[in-house]
């Protein structure tokens, strides 16, 4: 089933563009009733400056809200319209569960971008939810995109969409998205607690098998649960962990998809020089002789993170994790000091490290698809 609709924000007053469908402040979301709208809590505004300039003139201000649109599973580009004909703007958006895809767009006055993304529905609801200090959006267009590549992530928390009353933890797959042009989407299957055999015990490779195709990735990160000591998660390196991670390589082989292994992220533990203490071992020197035994192609995400941290310092590097004052963040009122997790600006900068890689090892068409 092939999607095209197509949104004009602003008052009922004013008329949509033609080919258009109108969506005021009050236009909440109802399942039966075109199945589009604002949820339930959004705080919406909406303008129109009188000025006879279609999709321009008008529209709404959706201060921490919530658009969605119910539509099959697959993947989709987003083109939006963003400005205002008087006043600046700045507007973020974020797709599905946190992907980051626009982080605060600033317009001039009476400037207007237009901005497209390609994004990965599995739930049967597109959902865009606005931020920013004067965010705006003035139009919205939504097409199914099945020729788009898919990058399939499968792993722990480090990777996975956290939840939005965890804000701002985050995983690095939920930023990925911020990185890509509209010829690709994310699909991030990883999640929290997992390891290389839990995820497959769990059947959780199943829904990514059901879709993944020729043109698609799956980038493969485990270790941090590797390493436990329940009879659920743990693996030996050099045994039970390769055979579980070659599942994961020939299953997306048999498909055609393209598999890529990434070495766990590197917790934020110093030594006395200011070096990163590694904290992986074995797993890291197993999965690089998977990757040379099988011709897979690798992300040494341990030794980039392990650069990047060392670089910032053990001070600084706070500031890519889940530390916090209390106080500072309502999610965490007691505040946090997680050395395992990120919070936003770490999940951009390592989420840039493995786009880096990629780049860095000129993965074609794969290296093409980033900003």
């Amino acid at each position: 089933m092939s999607v095209h609709l197509r949104f004009d924000f602003g008052p009922e007053t004013s008329a949509a563009k033609e080919g258009y469908t109108k969506v005021s402040a009050n236009t909440d979301y109802d399942a039966k009733a075109g199945g589009y709208g604002f949820l339930k809590g959004s705080t919406v505004y909406e303008r129109d400056r009188g000025r006879p300039e279609a999709l321009r003139q008008d529209f709404c201000i959706p201060v921490g809200a919530v658009f969605v649109a119910d539509v099959p599973n697959g993947n989709y580009t987003i083109h939006t319209l963003m400005g205002d004909l008087i006043t600046s703007t700045c507007t973020g958006l974020k797709a599905g569960s946190g992907r980051l895809l626009l982080s605060d767009l600033v317009t001039a006055a009476g400037e207007f971008v237009s901005s497209s993304f390609t994004v990965h529905v599995a739930d049967g609801q597109l959902r865009l939810a606005f931020s920013g200090v004067a965010p705006r959006i003035n139009a919205l267009e939504i097409l199914s995109a099945p020729q788009a590549a898919t990058l399939y992530l499968a792993g722990d928390s480090t990777v996975t969409d956290q939840p939005q009353d965890g804000y701002p933890y985050v995983g690095w797959g939920q930023m990925l998205p911020f990185f890509l042009k509209a010829d690709a989407a994310v699909a991030n299957y990883a999640v929290s607690g997992r390891s290389s055999k839990s995820f497959l015990d769990e059947g959780r490779l199943a829904p990514i098998l059901e879709n993944i195709n020729a043109n698609d990735y799956l980038l493969i990160q485990f270790g941090h649960n590797d390493q436990k000591r329940d009879a659920e998660r743990a693996t030996s390196p050099f045994t039970t962990y390769k055979e579980h991670l070659n599942v994961y390589i020939q299953e997306a082989r048999m498909r055609g998809a393209t598999p890529i292994l990434v070495t766990s992220v590197q917790r934020r533990l110093y030594d006395q020089m200011g070096k990163i203490v590694d904290t992986h071992g074995d797993y890291l020197l197993a999965m690089k002789q998977l990757a040379e035994e099988e011709q897979v192609i690798l992300i040494d995400l341990a030794e980039e993170s392990k650069q990047l941290f060392e670089s910032l310092g053990e001070e600084e590097s706070k500031s890519l994790f889940m530390w916090a004052w209390p106080g500072e963040f309502p999610n965490f009122p007691k505040g946090a000091a997680d050395n395992t997790h990120f919070q936003e600006r770490g999940g951009i900068a390592v989420a840039g490290l493995v786009v880096a890689s990629i780049q860095k090892q000129q993965i074609e068409p794969l290296s093409r698809y980033f900003r």
